[in-house]
């Protein structure tokens, strides 16, 4: 920014800025119109401006420019941290890039993670495939299972990584680190991370890692997964249970508690924040996870280089051999050259573990946030079946041409919220809605309702699937098919195809259908043949689980991605709640 100047003698000049001259209420109210990195530039031209903009009021209006809380959260948000300044940063860092809605296309059925604030927080949550009864979507009680949680410090700028658990019947906390969060982030992922110890209080590093944890076979990654997080586990303290969204007293008490647990594990009862004793609580020791995973004794570090060059080369020369004899050479002795390849291969794996754990002198559990290139099909990422990974769900906002963009929720049948004895439960349906220029005709738009979660107890379309494709370009003058209106009048129609028979993801059955919008902003689709009837609404996914039912986690690693093939409910053999 250009320092406007009145004079030009240099003494004139130091003191020429206008915006120095200002009152700091006037400066808040131009502060509007800037953003945080916009702030943090201007703290940079010089000593005065610095100190201006380090107020607590200025600060206070970035936090609401951010727009990730509401102004009374951000009030009592910042009864826990050390400044207005602190809280941005932890709002424009964490909150902001994380916040929305998660998926996984394994289970089909439930892998739908909405991550929001709790108190200096972000908390991921697995909505439950679950029935909706006579209260209806909005009075119900929505069923969820917390899944992880990161925390802020008393700076902002230090985080606390929890993945949660259970442990046969004990829900437990796994802590871990964030080794990064981009701010465009769309893939998160849970992997085991190397930690190199200066053995001083406080000071615990990234190894440099020369072989990345993703480059890891997939039962190696799900083996050290699961060891790291059965030596780390915590017990959920009584005050923590059931009490992730609690009032603001007891969100001071289980923050504090979280971070003492973060920092000293079991010992933490006993301890203060303020306590300089560290000890590395949460982390495993190298050589005794070496030991552990079979391998005996681990190699000294400057002989793993020869010993992967040696394996490398071993297992060329085996492949080269095969290829030349491939024509002329006995079965007995393509049999030999393979077991040599096999043999070379894990002999290949082998160092790459041991590459990998030679990083730190010790290892934890950690979380990534990072940007990739994905490719989609109808706004349903393409995702990788072998990662401990979420993807994130693009999401827009309703503007004025795209006024049903979004979350909807809702469940088969008219009138809606009407039950029978004998079907007292309606299964919860949960779909994101997304705007597609159809490839055959850019002029002619249309609507996708893709599913992300089906409340039943088997499923024959996975998440992902359409459905319903209507072409929102063409109204249509068609009338509402059902004598029982309930109240509502039809605004609009649309038509196009729903999701009927047919088996898979990518290709399932359609027939043809309409979409009607009503005057009390309710979607409703309506299968032409069989006059099936599914009624959407728009859902506020915050407010619903706050409110909701807290029931138990999966075991760690399975609560944070399902990683089985299961077209079934896994929640629905009666967890308990708590």
């Amino acid at each position: 920014m250009e320092m406007m100047k009145i004079g030009d003698s240099p003494s004139e000049s130091s003191d020429a800025c206008l915006l120095l001259s200002l009152p700091e209420d006037s400066f808040a109210v131009i502060s509007r119109f800037l953003s945080p990195s916009d702030i943090c530039n201007l703290s940079l031209c010089c000593k005065s401006l610095s100190d201006l903009v380090d107020s607590e009021k200025i600060w206070f209006v970035q936090c609401e420019v951010v727009k990730a809380l509401p102004l009374s959260e951000i009030f009592q948000w910042r009864t826990g941290i050390s400044s207005y300044k602190s809280l941005c940063r932890f709002l424009v860092e964490v909150v902001n890039p994380l916040v929305g809605i998660w998926v996984h296309q394994n289970p089909e059925l439930g892998n739908v993670v909405y991550v929001m604030p709790g108190f200096l927080s972000v908390v991921g949550c697995r909505i439950i495939p679950q029935e909706v009864g006579p209260l209806g979507i909005q009075e119900g009680r929505v069923m969820w299972s917390p899944v992880f949680e990161i925390i802020s410090g008393l700076d902002g700028g230090s985080t606390a990584f929890f993945l949660h658990g259970i442990d046969r019947e004990s829900s437990c906390l796994y802590p871990g680190f964030v080794t990064s969060i981009d701010k465009c982030c769309n893939v998160l992922l849970l992997e085991v991370e190397p930690r190199r110890d200066k053995r001083l209080c406080g000071e615990v590093e990234n190894g440099e890692v020369r072989f990345p944890f993703c480059k890891l076979p997939f039962a190696e990654r799900r083996k050290l997964l699961y060891m790291v997080t059965g030596r780390v586990g915590l017990n959920v303290p009584e005050v923590s249970s059931g009490m992730i969204f609690p009032h603001k007293a007891m969100s001071l008490e289980r923050r504090a508690m979280l971070l003492k647990m973060h920092k000293f594990g079991g010992n933490w009862n006993h301890m203060s924040l303020e306590d300089e004793l560290c000890y590395d609580p949460i982390q495993v020791d190298i050589n005794e996870l070496w030991t552990n995973l079979g391998y005996g004794e681990m190699d000294d570090e400057n002989e793993i280089q020869d010993t992967q060059r040696k394996s490398l080369s071993k297992y060329f020369r085996s492949s080269i051999k095969r290829i030349l004899r491939r024509s002329s050479s006995s079965s007995s002795k393509q049999h030999t050259c393979s077991s040599s390849s096999s043999s070379s291969s894990s002999e290949i794996r082998r160092s790459n573990l041991q590459t990998f754990l030679s990083s730190g002198d010790s290892v934890g559990l950690s979380v990534k946030a990072t940007q990739t290139k994905l490719s989609s099909y109808r706004g349903w990422p393409n995702m990788h079946e072998t990662r401990f990974a979420l993807y994130k769900l693009p999401s827009k906002d309703p503007v004025e041409s795209q006024e049903y963009a979004g979350l909807w929720g809702g469940t088969f049948g008219w009138p809606p919220g009407k039950f029978t004895e004998d079907k007292p439960g309606k299964a919860l349906f949960l779909l994101m809605l997304t705007y597609e220029e159809e490839s055959r005709d850019d002029s002619e738009r249309l609507l996708i309702g893709t599913k992300i979660l089906e409340g039943t107890h088997y499923v024959m379309h996975p998440n992902g699937s359409a459905m319903f494709v209507v072409k929102i370009g063409s109204p249509s003058s068609e009338i509402f098919p059902f004598d029982d209106t309930n109240g509502e009048e039809f605004e609009h129609c649309y038509t196009g195809e729903g999701i009927a028979k047919g088996y898979g993801f990518r290709y399932p059955g359609y027939k043809p259908g309409s979409l009607f919008v009503t005057s009390k902003g309710l979607l409703v689709f309506v299968w032409k043949e069989t006059k099936v009837v599914l009624t959407l609404q728009r859902l506020d996914l915050e407010e619903l689980l706050k409110k909701g039912v807290c029931v138990s986690p999966l075991p760690p690693c399975l609560n944070f991605t399902y990683l089985t093939k299961s077209h079934t409910n896994v929640f629905a053999s009666g967890r308990r709640t708590s």
